[in-house]
């Protein structure tokens, strides 16, 4: 899609790290915004700052595992701006904990989060680009999508179905004007990985590095402009070790190990564990 100074973007996740870089870049491309995060927390804020770009902007905060909420946000949009020309579904949560030791709750929260509601926002916004014969949507899905880490299976297995789910709509919408674009960063210095490594003081693996927020940013304009299917973000190039990994997934899967990622959120998970336990005993201390 020609990404043009006035077109309109809906970013879903806009406060949460990446998405308040990916706002940023696409109002300096002078593109249009509506922002949405939930529960809204500084949405105002980064409302304001977008504003002084000299674009348009709005926010809505919305809970995207509701499909009600999410129908109006589309409305909501539509009303105030007349048009959604790109949709970046950047919203995602995550735990990390052993797959028998996360809650039926909690599984189905990242489901809706991570893949329902991108997934739900792209039916919506469909038929408004089709009429329009122009539109483009970017799916934020993870390297975790590829690798399927340790201690990550729920988070790991909604980004890779966002990969799946992006080609097939590249394939079904076809020379109609409507592109789809997934971007897959590695360990990034903001959003989820910047998180981890704050509460629990784990840094990435050394040989996988850190990208910066920025390069992320610049991926989903990129991304759109020349309607690419995937871009992978990471400072060391991984496509080969994906391509083998098909090739031989018991190779694939010792580099993986070697590498160091399953040890990583080995790591952050006994992190977490133990600064629960801290917790807990602090509050039998006080209740004394």
């Amino acid at each position: 899609m020609k990404l043009l100074a006035g077109n309109t973007a809906l970013v879903t996740g806009a406060t949460g790290g990446l998405g308040v870089y990916i706002a940023n870049s696409l109002a300096d491309a002078g593109i249009n915004l509506a922002l949405t995060a939930y529960p809204g927390l500084r949405l105002e804020a980064l409302k304001e700052a977008i504003q002084k770009k000299g674009v348009r902007a709005i926010a809505f905060p919305a809970d995207l595992r509701s499909s009600e909420q999410s129908a109006r946000l589309v409305e909501k949009v539509m009303e105030e701006l007349g048009r959604i020309d790109l949709l970046v579904n950047n919203a995602a949560v995550e735990t990390t904990a052993a797959y028998h030791e996360v809650s039926e709750q909690r599984i189905e929260e990242i489901l809706a989060v991570n893949l329902e509601g991108p997934m739900r926002l792209a039916r919506l916004v469909l038929p408004h680009m089709l009429a329009r014969k122009q539109g483009h949507i970017v799916n934020i899905s993870s390297l975790a999508g590829k690798a399927g880490p340790a201690f990550q299976e729920c988070y790991a297995a909604t980004k890779a179905g966002l990969i799946a789910f992006t080609t097939s709509l590249r394939a079904t919408y076809r020379g109609s004007g409507v592109g789809a674009s997934v971007i897959c960063p590695g360990f990034v210095e903001a959003g989820i990985y910047a998180r981890l490594k704050t509460r629990t003081g784990v840094s990435a693996p050394a040989l996988l590095g850190t990208s910066r927020p920025e390069a992320v940013a610049e991926a989903v304009v990129r991304a759109v402009r020349r309607d690419l299917p995937e871009v992978i973000i990471n400072p060391i190039p991984v496509r080969p070790l994906f391509a083998l990994t098909a090739l031989c997934p018991s190779l694939g899967q010792w580099i993986i190990t070697k590498i160091g990622t399953h040890d990583f959120f080995r790591r952050v998970r006994d992190a977490e564990a133990q600064v629960q336990t801290q917790n807990q005993e602090a509050k039998l201390v006080s209740a004394a």
